[in-house]
């Protein structure tokens, strides 16, 4: 839906200090004041989303040999992400409606830095799980939340601004693929303190969203009222019968396929070319190519599909890349390793497509939230398998064969679907129907 981006809303009513200098709330300066913050918040929230399961894939066979896990635990451990993503996220929506979007991805934020700092400790794979689903429940709730954010205060700038905090996302990605590793050696080979060292990032992420906490959901618009201090409220937004919607269930099955794929990557690609004879360092580096692909290709790929009726070829390209880098990987892993993970970033780059269909197939800031949790819990839900039966492949045949081939066939469906969920459509008109 091209005209996403031509609608223009005023960002929603704000408190700030400027009331104790004269000036009203929600005024030009203190508008402005508030969006920069809030761009800040978005960039460095997403900076946080990824390190959490790229810094571990990178230092995979430390934690095993450290954790004494097996190849199947070590597919379980890769399985935990995309599950707590589809149990958490659901919840977003309605923490968001009681206590403000912003409060509930500052508690995120929190969460991540908590759990990061504390699971190279905790002891046993148990202890590292339980604080590995602490991270990964503040990443749940975040992620649920941001394209519901960028609609309400951006518009009139959905590509643009998805693409921002796409590229966030995906730099924060790489970083954390590429440094893990040197980091650990630099501090004795400790894959306890590179691991450890990214709770700071979740840290700095917290302070930009210290302003919003205590400020209630507000909406502009002739429906907003007053409640008893004067400050706007939106009515409760009406909640839409979702899963009467074939575009929404389309592009929760296109979310759950590329989210397999990017947990399989994430969490195993390093261990393919380890596996090949690549060192540890230099397969830390392919699978931050990979995740660095998604940097600029983040910013772009959002902006061209607001700009198509429908994104479907788009889908297309992406999938095509994808099936030539596990062909790749499974003829010569070593041999063009760089060239293989070039193309698999550019495939894992249906993530960023994914969160700019799920803002142009609604046309509200609640619709989008609703849409969002919804894709994203059921597309999560159905990734699960994905890491854990890799996992299991890889153990029980002895190679990368099977697990390659599984990779290549999931994509088809992937294809698919996403063509489906790119139509020129909004879930409000089919799930009213």
């Amino acid at each position: 839906m091209a005209s996403e981006e031509t609608r223009t809303m005023t960002p929603p009513t704000v408190r700030s200090s400027a009331a104790h200098d004269g000036r009203k709330p929600g005024g030009p300066s203190t508008r402005a004041w508030t969006t920069r913050l809030l761009v800040l918040g978005i960039v460095l929230s997403a900076l946080n989303l990824r390190p959490a399961i790229t810094s571990l894939g990178a230092l995979l066979e430390e934690v095993r040999d450290g954790l004494g896990m097996s190849g199947s635990v070590a597919g379980l451990l890769t399985s935990v992400p995309p599950l707590c993503f589809a149990v958490f996220g659901v919840m977003a929506p309605r923490l968001a409606r009681r206590f403000g979007a912003g409060a509930v991805v500052c508690a995120g934020m929190a969460a991540i830095a908590t759990g990061l700092a504390i699971r190279p400790y905790a002891g046993g794979t148990a202890g590292f799980l339980a604080a590995s689903a602490l991270a990964l429940m503040g990443i749940a709730v975040s992620n649920v939340l941001m394209p519901a954010i960028v609609k309400q205060w951006f518009p009139d700038r959905v590509g643009s601004m998805t693409g921002v905090y796409s590229m966030g996302l995906a730099l924060g990605t790489s970083l954390a693929a590429a440094v893990t590793v040197p980091v650990s050696d630099a501090l004795g080979g400790s894959w306890q303190s590179g691991l450890a060292l990214w709770s700071g990032l979740a840290v700095a992420a917290i302070l930009p969203w210290l302003p919003f906490v205590r400020r209630r959901p507000a909406a502009s618009g002739p429906e907003q009222r007053a409640d008893g201090d004067g400050a706007t409220r939106a009515p409760e937004a009406p909640r839409l019968r979702i899963t009467r919607s074939r575009t929404a269930w389309a592009l929760a099955v296109f979310f759950g396929l590329q989210a397999t794929a990017a947990y399989i990557t994430m969490g195993w690609m390093a261990q393919i070319f380890r596996d090949a004879g690549v060192s540890a360092g230099t397969a830390g580096l392919l699978l931050a190519l990979t995740m660095a692909m998604g940097v600029p290709l983040a910013f772009v790929i959002p902006r061209l599909a607001t700009r198509l009726p429908h994104q479907g070829p788009i889908v297309l390209a992406l999938g095509i890349c994808g099936l030539i880098g596990y062909a790749g990987l499974y003829l010569a892993p070593a041999g063009g390793a760089w060239a293989w993970a070039l193309l698999l970033g550019v495939a894992n780059c249906a993530f960023p497509l994914a969160l700019t269909m799920v803002g142009m197939r609604a046309r509200t800031g609640p619709g989008v939230a609703q849409l969002s949790a919804f894709a994203q819990s059921t597309g999560y839900l159905i990734s699960i398998p994905g890491p854990l039966l890799v996992g299991v492949l890889y153990q029980h045949s002895g190679g990368w064969g099977l697990p390659i081939t599984l990779m290549s066939a999931l994509m088809i469906p992937q294809m698919a679907v996403g063509w489906l969920a790119g139509r020129d459509r909004t879930v409000e008109d089919e799930a009213d129907r």
